[in-house]
């Protein structure tokens, strides 16, 4: 198992290799630099424009090669992804982004998959009952509200729990407020903040979970092996919890292993709607601001998600279904 992730990861090293720099092309070709300083007034020559983006290696002045050469080489010998339009730290701003759609996004979604694994266990153990109806109801609401919708809702309730009290229970913008010292209090303060996004995002996303998970094990449920188990004399449930359960859970694993990418990157709306800088709101602003090195940066990041999530489903595969042998 350990030569084949060790192959795997030198494979997915040589796929974003070859995916980072075809990207850095393309948005090379498509975002313009220099019009970040087109409105500037007094309004500047083109060679003025030239000259302020060659200390960040943006001027068109250079041949795209020395270019792409310059920053490659930044990164293989310093770990330095480059600057923006206007000089700020790509590094910089994908190390804070980062974790700031940690925060957000692993817990809601680890969340949303408990939540959904538990409602479909749950439905399909009671199917057609009313409390299968019931959740099949809600799942599809959830799949078919936007994030948009959900948020303004989820808004209105907030600030309405918040004028009944006569304090601020619920933060609606921001990752965190400024000032607050103390363990107890800044974890309490990050928590009237992350609340109200979670709740979006479980919302949005426990539905895929929960309708995948119900569908498989209602196969598994009437395969040969669960009723082998039930005519031995196991219980229905323990036939549920030990056979097919196990079995009906490596799909969404897997897709649990491979919503990785848009983990971090996938909440541009979420993080612009509560103003979280996060990695997806930064994505949305370095096309919006021509910042080459920034999407790039972001597509790397993506590539570099996606080849730990591949990774991390062959080992669920393995760990949940003993019959599966890596060679």
């Amino acid at each position: 198992m350990i030569k084949y992730l060790l192959r795997q990861a030198l494979s997915w090293l040589i796929r974003i290799f070859l995916a980072v720099n075809l990207t850095f092309f393309i948005a090379t070709w498509f975002l313009n630099p220099a019009s970040n300083y087109a409105e500037r007034r007094p309004p500047l020559s083109p060679a003025q424009i030239q000259a302020m983006l060659k200390p960040w290696n943006l001027s068109t002045d250079v041949p795209l090669l020395s270019r792409w050469w310059t920053w490659l080489s930044g990164i293989l010998f310093h770990w330095n992804w480059g600057n923006s339009p206007v000089g700020a730290s790509v590094n910089v701003q994908v190390g804070f982004r980062v974790m700031v759609s940690a925060q957000l996004m692993l817990g809601a979604t680890l969340v949303a998959f408990v939540i959904g694994i538990a409602l479909g266990v749950y439905s399909a153990s009671r199917q057609y009952k009313v409390s299968d109806r019931v959740v099949q109801f809600i799942s599809i609401i959830g799949l078919n509200t936007s994030v948009v919708v959900v948020s303004l809702f989820v808004v209105l309730v907030a600030v309405q729990i918040n004028r009944a009290v006569g304090t601020r229970i619920f933060y609606v913008t921001g990752a965190s407020s400024t000032g607050v010292t103390g363990v107890w209090n800044i974890l309490v303060d990050k928590a009237q903040h992350l609340i109200l996004p979670s709740i979006c995002l479980v919302f949005i996303t426990f539905a895929s979970y929960a309708m995948m998970q119900r569908m498989l094990l209602l196969d598994n449920i009437a395969a040969d092996y669960v009723r082998l188990a039930r005519s031995k004399g196991l219980r229905a449930p323990v036939a549920i919890r030990r056979h097919a359960l196990r079995t009906s859970m490596i799909p969404v694993m897997v897709q649990l292993a491979y919503s990785l990418p848009g983990v971090f990157t996938g909440a541009a709306i979420t993080e612009n709607i509560f103003a979280w800088n996060g990695m997806g709101k930064y994505f949305v602003d370095t096309i919006y601001k021509n910042d080459i090195y920034g999407a790039v940066a972001v597509a790397a990041f993506a590539s570099l998600m996606t080849g730990i999530g591949a990774m991390l489903s062959d080992v669920f595969v393995v760990f949940l279904d003993p019959r599966v042998r890596v060679s």
